[in-house]
């Protein structure tokens, strides 16, 4: 074999290959031509070493074919690029995945709160099942301030982000049953609905939503978003749709899992909210606006950047540089050589 015109023939995709290799990170698509011309090298070589050995190409090329495999086999060489794209793709294309849940179920919260306020109002054997006249109006009137300005603000701050983490736990965890987060979510509803009933009862209903607002805008769409997640998982083993049972439970399941770890962040900001803003002698606009921007953050965070990614088709199961990768099969020389033997090679890897 002419070594020089064979190499002249090939030496484009080799320089493709040194490219691919030498990229500090490659698309999909870029990852399957990596693993086509690693395959097509590797016969090249083989090729050159039986057919018209040439010491230096043949150098070359298991160079370029190490360097290729390493890229193509070994683990991670960025870590820290790994965590910044589970925080920048991962996470919000969770949170993404399950928007909608979300907004359902905020909606029948709200719905569920003002009927149980309305229902409150006008009950007074429903009332009295809570507490006398004379408690409802002490709660009104000191009770439901002190609940947020008795605590020093750091502790107060991670009793707040305990029991919220419990909340959307319970609703995360026991989501395949769909009667946990249904429950726990219908419960605070009630409550949220009652609590606003007895301050407009008695004029205060400015104070309540002065006082919830600033950290309730973040907290609840956290314990939304932990109920329509368990609910979505709940309703992919009710209908799976075109997928397989155990394939729809297992996209909601890892949806899931990134979307708790996520909420651990929503939260832990949430409580500081509620710790250190709602309770303080800041004004009412201050806290509003402090409020407004935890929550608007978190929906920017999930429509544009979990959005875009979603697009891209990124997500819990690979990132930009994973998908499309191919099944890599290490063979033994006598595989490579019966490869070559039978005309295969194209479709083997090399040891």
């Amino acid at each position: 074999m002419d070594t020089e015109a064979y190499s002249a023939a090939r030496s484009s995709q080799w320089q493709r290959l040194q490219q691919l290799v030498a990229k500090r990170r490659l698309s999909g698509a870029e990852t399957d031509e990596l693993a086509r011309l690693y395959h097509a090298t590797s016969r090249d070589l083989s090729l050159i070493r039986t057919t018209g050995p040439e010491p230096a190409m043949i150098t070359r090329l298991s160079t370029l074919i190490a360097r290729a495999r390493t890229r193509l086999t070994a683990t991670e060489v960025f870590p820290l690029r790994s965590v910044l794209d589970f925080f920048t793709i991962t996470i919000p294309v969770a949170f993404y995945r399950v928007r909608w849940w979300t907004l359902a179920v905020m909606a029948a919260f709200v719905i569920v709160a003002l009927a149980a306020g309305i229902a409150f109002v006008q009950s007074p054997e429903l009332r009295a099942t809570v507490g006398t006249p004379a408690q409802l109006r002490e709660y009104a009137e000191a009770a439901f301030t002190a609940y947020y300005t008795n605590f020093p603000a750091p502790d107060f701050a991670a009793q707040v982000w305990t029991n919220n983490a419990w909340i959307a736990a319970v609703c995360i965890g026991g989501g395949i049953t769909g009667f946990l987060p249904i429950t726990v979510l219908y419960t605070n509803a009630v409550g949220v609905g009652q609590a606003g009933a007895i301050m407009w009862m008695h004029n205060y209903i400015d104070v309540f939503f002065a006082y919830i607002l600033p950290h309730g805008m973040l907290e609840l769409t956290a314990i939304f978003v932990a109920g329509g997640t368990g609910l979505r998982l709940c309703w992919a083993l009710i209908d799976p749709g075109r997928r397989s049972r155990l394939q729809s439970v297992g996209e909601a399941g890892r949806t899931l899992a990134v979307v708790a770890v996520g909420l651990v962040g929503v939260l832990f900001i949430a409580g500081l909210i509620e710790g250190f803003v709602t309770g303080s002698t800041l004004p009412l606009w201050v806290k509003l606006t402090i409020g407004t921007i935890a929550v608007g953050g978190y929906w920017l965070y999930t429509l544009i950047l979990g959005g875009m990614a979603y697009r891209r088709g990124l997500g819990m199961d690979h990132g930009d540089d994973a998908s499309g990768y191919q099944q890599i099969e290490i063979l033994t020389a006598a595989q490579q050589q019966a490869a070559l033997t039978n005309g295969h090679i194209d479709s083997v890897m090399y040891d």
